[in-house]
């Protein structure tokens, strides 16, 4: 049996994703970032998480020679800020008033939490890089976290 692309997406849209925002800087120091649902906790010790970029994105060249990421975990009211940074471009970007981590990384305000990572491995995998960041320095706040279930928030 040959798995078709809409099969597989209707499949797996059952399991309901939390929803970040993972960014970086490019070469020039400009804020780059990216929805990105695939997120996932790795290690306790040390501390390591997993996101997944498809190629198609910049940000995976500008998390390669940056060497750093960072993921932003959505609250619940911020379907907004995920539907802005899944379109594809900078335009996306651009009047967005980013937080800065203590990495010096671009983090999403009033985000239920923010992790910032060192590349610890990459992996090209089918359409996507998975990158595995070590765990640099985080925070949390109260909330209700952005689900996504079945193609809808």
């Amino acid at each position: 049996m040959t798995v078709d692309a809409p099969s597989f997406r209707r499949a797996l849209g059952q399991f309901a994703t939390g929803v970040t925002v993972v960014t970086t800087r490019d070469a020039a120091g400009h804020p780059l970032g990216l929805t990105v649902s695939a997120f996932c906790s790795v290690s306790l010790h040390p501390p390591l998480v997993l996101v997944c970029i498809d190629h198609r994105s910049e940000a995976n060249e500008a998390v390669r020679r940056s060497g750093l990421f960072a993921v932003s975990v959505l609250s619940e009211d911020q379907e907004a800020v995920s539907r802005r940074f899944a379109a594809p471009g900078r335009a996306k970007l651009e009047g967005f008033a980013f937080a800065t981590g203590r990495r010096g990384l671009p983090l999403v305000p009033g985000a239920l939490a923010h992790v910032e990572c060192r590349v610890r491995s990459f992996h090209d995998e089918g359409d996507h890089a998975v990158w595995v960041g070590e765990v640099l320095s985080l925070a949390a706040h109260p909330g209700r976290p952005l689900l996504y279930h079945a193609g809808t928030y």
